[in-house]
């Protein structure tokens, strides 16, 4: 009988402790970050009365005799089921959303605790501590690399008070552009001016001077841009193929006969036009030598408006004589090409011998290896310097004294409009009176109208010794520039410049020139013979599918001269080879959409936010923002088994595991979320609920005790 009175005095007890359990989560619902507990009731020993037996023959077998003797509290259970996340208006409090629990500690890092309540802010001297003091552990920014290593060994989070960054000088910019590609363009300016060569006495070959952009220094390799990528005054591309070009003359063609004429019976001339087409001409005797002239020119001239040469009779020597011209007075400019096939009563000459006049030749396109000077005879062009100096060279391919130099001063340049400019300006005894006439090249070769509508404007009379000038239409090319700031060592700022030009397709790629300039007196040019020191010149290529291929030069080196840290290395980053993440050449509009440097000047802290990641980022009063530190987080195999030491920390137990570091959002833990507390997780209808039904239970062992007693009473009663 006494058995059911300590089985009633268990239960009272484990009850008891149950009650303690559950008004601790009660007095705890609006804890931060706590976490409630549940007792776990499990059954004591029992008094075995009999055994078990199994069965015997007929007889089955019997179940165990056994009494209980109570319940206790075996062990209490604490949930860490997630609480909800209330959003405050404080920036340094955090909460975890999933696994994982903040790291703390009392002293400098020595021993940890952990916690998951995130209400921290910064103490006097800038430590990011708890509501007990205890300093925040995590990662700090390494101040020469500028980032926070997450691999390093944890330690207090600190960050200074009046913090503030230096400057850091630009070491990378970053762009992403496209260039037009397109035969349209809206985006272009003027060819590079190119000067006229100085002229030259001596006979010899004319050397081809620089563009403007350099100095006029006298050079062969000069890079005007090439003609087969330009664009006419509306953004319209020539896209010149090989062999398209232009006629061009600078005088009348004239062939005189050598002798009189006086018969005619056995002349036979063949005439030969652009096409290759041939008219032979012949004529019978018709009577007087002036006649015998007269008739003959009049047979040549029934095809002037096939072969462009008109024929006259000069009788001013008393007999008369032939003389042929080609005034270029139409498309069909081009040299007199005549053969004599038989007699040499026309004074012009023995049999079979050609005649070519030295002043109309075919200027044509090649995309490469043009040789653009050739005295006397057709000539081909890449750039507008090769034609330019193909041009001005034959102009003043005339001796006309005979003393072996070349001394007229006609001038073929191009001007700062993208205009070829012509000039007649001498009276020595080579000048002589322009006729210049551009006609397209035709034949086999399909005419390219738009180029051929940018020379042909420059056909004129320019007598010499006259001040006229005379103009092509503009040559343009597509261009764009990009241009950021950066800094130097002082935090100070500096433009840098990019411009890009379209000058060659080569086969499968293309090529841009690029110029990059920065403000005087910086200097970025360090060949210290090339003015100016402020600019330097390279390329960028693409391949035929428009994605980026190289670059030249890979970088700039800088220096300011205004006291900061000269020889500064600016790196320029415009895409990986052969993909899309940078520069690109699409038929699409030039336009830059994206350019950034990573320099910046100095500035002081202003604020501090905390992203999802625990990283605290500052923001200064430069603009920038960086990370500054990073708040660490612990995960163990067993929450349950760590040890609660009050003020909402935990610490590590034998049955917790150890301490898995690292950061928010990765190996299983929790996101960070600012400017939010994690509410406790006690269920207050749960909990209340739970209360009744300990309560009851407590009640109900009460009445075990009771009704014992009575029982025990019964038994004594027997006595009396």
């Amino acid at each position: 009988m006494l058995k059911s009175l300590y089985s009633g005095v268990s239960g009272l007890q484990s009850h008891q402790i149950a009650m303690d359990v559950e008004s601790n989560n009660i007095a705890n619902v609006n804890t931060t970050g706590f976490k409630y507990s549940r007792a776990n009731f499990s059954d004591l020993l029992a008094q075995t009365k009999s055994i078990a037996t199994a069965p015997q023959g007929q007889l089955g077998g019997k179940n165990p005799v056994q009494v209980g003797l109570g319940s206790t509290v075996s062990s209490t259970t604490k949930i860490f089921s997630q609480g909800s996340i209330q959003n405050t208006d404080k920036n340094t409090d955090v909460a975890i959303q999933g696994d994982g629990f903040f790291i703390i500690s009392p002293d400098g890092g020595n021993t940890y605790k952990y916690t998951r309540a995130g209400d921290f802010k910064f103490d006097a001297a800038g430590n990011f501590v708890d509501n007990n003091g205890f300093v925040a552990q995590g990662w700090l920014r390494d101040p020469v690399t500028g980032k926070v290593d997450s691999t390093a060994p944890i330690q207090d989070i600190n960050i200074a008070p009046g913090l503030t960054t230096p400057a850091q000088a630009t070491s990378e910019v970053v762009l992403k552009a496209n260039l037009n590609s397109g035969n349209l363009v809206e985006s272009f300016s003027p060819a590079y001016t190119v000067a006229s060569a100085p002229v030259d006495t001596t006979g010899a070959q004319l050397s081809q001077p620089i563009s403007a952009q350099d100095n006029n220094t006298p050079s062969y390799d000069v890079d005007s841009g090439d003609l087969g990528v330009m664009y006419n005054a509306v953004g319209e591309g020539f896209s010149l193929q090989e062999d398209q070009g232009v006629w061009v003359s600078f005088r009348e063609a004239v062939v005189s006969a050598g002798g009189d004429v006086t018969d005619t019976s056995n002349l036979d001339i063949t005439l030969t036009d652009d096409s290759g087409a041939t008219y032979n001409i012949t004529e019978s005797d018709v009577g007087t030598a002036l006649q015998n002239a007269n008739a003959f020119a009049s047979k040549i001239n029934q095809y002037s408006s096939k072969t462009g040469v008109e024929a006259s009779v000069d009788s001013s020597s008393g007999n008369p004589r032939l003389v042929l011209t080609n005034k270029n007075s139409n498309d069909l400019a081009h040299n007199i090409n005549l053969t004599v096939n038989g007699g040499d009563s026309s004074g012009l000459g023995d049999a079979a011998t050609t005649y070519t006049g030295d002043t109309a030749f075919q200027y044509k396109y090649i995309k490469s290896g043009a040789t653009p000077y050739n005295p006397g005879g057709d000539k081909t062009f890449t750039t507008m310097a090769d034609l330019r100096e193909a041009m001005e060279s034959e102009a003043r391919n005339l001796d006309a004294d005979g003393d072996g130099t070349y001394e007229n001063s006609i001038g073929i340049s191009v001007d700062e409009a993208g205009k070829f400019k012509i000039t007649n300006a001498g009276n020595s005894v080579d000048d002589y009176d322009i006729n210049l006439q551009i006609t397209p090249v035709l034949g086999s070769t399909t005419e390219n109208v738009n180029f051929t509508k940018n020379m042909s404007a420059m056909s004129t009379v320019l007598p010499k010794n006259s001040q006229a000038e005379a103009f092509s239409q503009a040559f343009n090319a597509a261009t764009h520039s990009s241009s950021i700031d950066v800094y130097d060592s002082l935090g100070s700022k500096h433009t840098v410049r990019m411009a890009f030009r379209k000058t060659k397709v080569d086969g499968e790629t293309s090529k841009w020139d690029m110029t990059v300039t920065v403000p005087e007196p910086g200097v970025i040019n360090q060949n210290t013979t090339v003015s100016p020191a402020n600019e330097i010149r390279g390329n960028i290529r693409f391949n035929a599918d428009g994605s980026f291929l190289d670059k030249t030069p890979p970088s700039i080196i800088y220096s300011a001269n205004n006291g900061s840290k000269p020889g500064q290395t600016i790196n320029f980053s415009f895409g990986t080879a052969d993909d899309f993440d940078g520069m690109t050449s699409f038929d699409s509009r030039s336009a830059t959409s994206g350019i950034s440097q990573d320099g910046f000047t100095g500035g002081d802290l202003v604020g501090i936010r905390i992203d999802q990641s625990g990283t605290l980022v500052g923001s200064f009063s430069n603009g920038r923002s960086f990370g500054l530190a990073q708040i660490g987080m612990a995960k163990f195999t067993n929450n349950e088994g760590l040890s609660t030491e009050g003020g909402n920390v935990f610490v590590q137990t034998a049955n917790s595991g150890d301490p898995i570091i690292g950061t928010a959002a990765t190996a299983g833990r929790g996101f960070i979320q600012s400017s939010a507390l994690e509410a406790s997780n006690v269920d207050l209808s749960l909990a209340l609920t739970q209360l009744i039904v300990i309560q009851r239970g407590y009640q109900a062992n009460g009445k075990t005790i009771t009704t014992s007693d009575q029982l025990l009473e019964t038994l004594i009663g027997l006595k009396r």
